[in-house]
């Protein structure tokens, strides 16, 4: 009878064990929905539960998604499964995730001062609309200059990027979807450097440079590179998904760019000529 006998888990063990569950699920969240990488997130998961004397637990993630069942004394005790949509990328938040992981893994930090700094960290804000608007017409003025732009077409660039991100803003703020979001700012793109091509200007343009520099800022590299680096660490579902994801956006802006760009050739050139 002896041998029979059932273990079983103190009240305050489990309501711990569930806490420290639900913050290791949480940052994983948090760190996947800003741009984490899968790994990190896994690794993230381990050292939260090891930290608080938690070794028996599984995870499974995914590219949207967290599986996590932890058991005390072989009963099973707690199981999460938790969805995470694809969304925008906050680097910020992903750093101050990985720092507070650090400082729970050397034991500086408790449980209840965890949990109060991740709701803290959920909190903070993005970047402000004008440095993340100059950052784009900065980038794509650069990659027009690196492809073989001269410095007016690299001006017009940016100035075309400022234009298109703005609209890009206004669109992430209501809501609006990536697919719509891509194609209207591909072909925004095109009209405007198809028009700078009419001004009349004093020196020659390439319009080719300056679309190509221009939709760099819509451009999911670091999408892409995640996708890379999950397959290059076997987790082949997840960096399919994303690279399925990222390459869907590159479609989007070729269909924006692409239908402006046949209408002005078989359409608008020829009522020019």
């Amino acid at each position: 009878m002896e041998n029979n006998k059932i273990v079983e888990v103190k009240p305050d063990e489990t309501r711990k064990m569930n806490r420290v569950l639900h913050l290791a699920v949480d940052m994983g969240e948090t760190l996947l929905k800003n741009g984490g990488e899968i790994f990190r997130v896994e690794e993230t998961i381990e050292h939260v539960c090891k930290a608080f004397e938690i070794y028996d637990f599984d995870s499974f993630i995914l590219s949207n998604g967290i599986f996590v069942t932890a058991d005390a004394d072989g009963e099973q005790i707690f199981a999460k499964i938790k969805h995470v949509p694809l969304s925008s990328t906050h680097l910020g938040i992903v750093t101050a995730v990985n720092n507070l992981s650090r400082e729970i893994s050397a034991g500086e930090v408790s449980l209840d001062e965890a949990m109060k700094r991740m709701e803290e960290i959920k909190q903070l804000p993005p970047k402000r609309d004008y440095f993340r608007t100059l950052a784009a017409g900065a980038g794509a003025a650069c990659f027009c200059y690196l492809l073989g732009g001269n410095v007016w077409e690299s001006i017009i660039t940016f100035v075309i990027a400022v234009m298109v991100y703005i609209i890009v803003i206004f669109a992430e703020r209501y809501s609006l979807s990536r697919m719509i979001r891509n194609i209207v700012g591909g072909a925004l793109i095109t009209i405007c450097a198809i028009a700078v091509g009419h001004i009349g200007l004093p020196f020659d343009i390439s319009r080719d440079k300056m679309i190509i520099g221009s939709i760099m800022p819509l451009i999911p590299g670091l999408a892409f590179v995640n996708a890379i680096r999950d397959i290059a660490n076997s987790d082949f579902i997840s960096g399919t998904v994303r690279i399925i994801d990222a390459l869907l956006v590159f479609v989007y802006i070729a269909i924006g760019v692409g239908s402006i760009l046949s209408l002005y050739n078989y359409v608008i050139g020829g009522l020019l000529k």
